[in-house]
């Protein structure tokens, strides 16, 4: 009669499968009242709740008046939207690595498991080779895989084991320490996951925070920015591409004819200030340090682009983390090419702005869902569709890196740039003088490759 109630629990410790968990699943019998114990226990859990409550609205007044701290100081706040939303995007990065290495190391514990499971018959043997050495077998034994396993090397230790099932035991004890480490290794990843969501939950509180401040501040600048805003969408349903549409709103809408002549002239003196420079730089033969890097980004006070867009090439981040699933110059699926790249998203991931720039467009357009145009000056243009909500205006300066939308939890726009994705879709072009070029050469080393992958 061992042998066979042996084997049962001896399964139970293989699958994982606690007794102590099955008699706590088990139904409880009822009883007439609630015990003192109970009572306890939910007015403490109730506690825990109040406690819980009033450190978030603590939280949530400290973050108020920090940014009401900052006032009117455009630079401050630019440099904590930038910096927070950067936060943002790494801890997104962060989750989506661990998520990647939980899911192998789930696939790697259950094809240990297997294994274990395929090896009942010798592990029933080597257990009834303890017992007949006279080893009383303890009740945790065959609950947990550690305890199988600290048995195990107990009797290896003791000689307990008969010289022909050494090897047999040896070869489950190793299986049975992969499966111990893999535990633990999966427990970790597991708390790290849940830290890093609780943290990027409170960088999200914290970013909504300040861009709900920059527009509040944008629209006591911009009196008439909601019809300024609702003229934008009523234009663009006159128009039937994107050139069209470019055009319509610098020459009509009075917030975008003012940002399409301050891109122009900051072009203009770039150009000239570049010029010099280069002169400059050539007559001191130190032509290759003249090169721009990622510093010149780093002045957040500026109201007009750092560089020229041209000069830009090899700096700009991409606008959201996500992978490539279109490229430019792709096919399109209906017989054309791609004109820009389509990157695939998490739901609610944080985009924002690739270079420096001018909004033209904020709102809905056709196929391509929510969409923002950028001027960039110097007759360049950036394209970027496919989010659930933006959160800058038409004539809005916006900085390299500045938070600018958020994406939403399925495709917002057309098959033709998602290839029928479910999943959120960001649609990127760049224009030149109206005709889409390829973004490749324009994104940093770094990025190119995220994109590649």
């Amino acid at each position: 009669m061992r042998a066979p109630v042996l084997n049962l629990l001896l399964i139970a410790s293989v699958s994982g499968a606690s007794l102590a968990q099955a008699q706590t699943a088990a139904p409880a019998p009822q009883t007439a009242a609630v015990s003192p114990d109970a009572i306890k226990q939910r007015e403490q859990e109730l506690e825990a709740a109040r406690a819980s409550q009033k450190s978030a609205a603590e939280a949530q007044a400290k973050l108020k008046a920090e940014i009401a701290s900052l006032g009117q100081d455009r630079t401050q706040l630019n440099q904590q939207l930038i910096d927070t939303a950067a936060n943002v995007r790494t801890v997104e990065t962060k989750i989506d690595e661990a998520e990647a290495r939980l899911k192998t190391l789930n696939g790697r514990e259950q094809q240990a498991r297997a294994s274990l499971d395929s090896r009942r018959a010798d592990i029933v043997e080597v257990l009834a080779a303890l017992q007949r050495a006279g080893r009383r077998t303890p009740p945790a034994l065959l609950v947990r895989p550690e305890d199988a396993l600290q048995s195990l090397r107990t009797a290896m230790l003791l000689g307990a084991v008969v010289p022909e099932l050494r090897g047999r035991a040896e070869k489950i004890a190793g299986e049975l320490g992969e499966l111990v480490a893999l535990r633990k290794t999966i427990a970790a990843e597991r708390d790290q996951l849940a830290s890093d969501r609780d943290r990027i939950r409170s960088d999200q509180t914290r970013l909504t925070a300040l861009v709900d401040e920059r527009q509040r501040q944008q629209a006591s600048r911009e009196k008439d920015l909601d019809a300024e805003n609702s003229r934008a969408i009523a234009l663009s349903k006159q128009v039937g591409d994107l050139q069209g549409l470019i055009a319509k709103m610098e020459q009509d809408l009075q917030s975008a004819a003012k940002a399409a002549e301050k891109a122009a002239e900051a072009a203009r003196q770039a150009e000239a200030k570049e010029a010099k420079e280069a002169k400059a730089a050539a007559a001191a033969n130190t032509a290759a340090d003249a090169k721009p890097g990622p510093a010149v980004f780093k002045d957040r006070s500026r109201t007009s682009p750092a560089i020229l867009f041209a000069s830009a090439k090899g700096l700009l981040p991409l606008p959201v983390n996500g992978n490539k699933i279109r490229d430019f110059g792709g096919s399109d699926g209906v017989g054309g090419v791609q004109k820009g790249i389509s990157l695939a998203t998490k739901p609610g991931s944080q985009v924002t702005t690739p270079c420096d720039g001018w909004v033209v467009y904020a709102g809905p357009f056709r196929s391509y869902g929510q969409l923002l145009i950028l001027n960039a000056g110097g007759g360049y243009h950036v394209l970027i569709a496919g989010m659930e909500r933006i959160s800058v205006n038409i004539g809005q300066f916006v900085l390299t890196g500045e938070p600018v939308a958020t994406m939403g939890s399925t495709s917002q726009v057309a098959s033709i740039l998602a290839t029928n994705a479910s999943q959120p879709v960001l649609y990127v072009e760049f224009r030149k003088d109206g005709t889409p070029i390829d973004p490749g050469p324009w994104w940093a080393a770094n990025e190119g490759e995220k994109v590649r992958g």
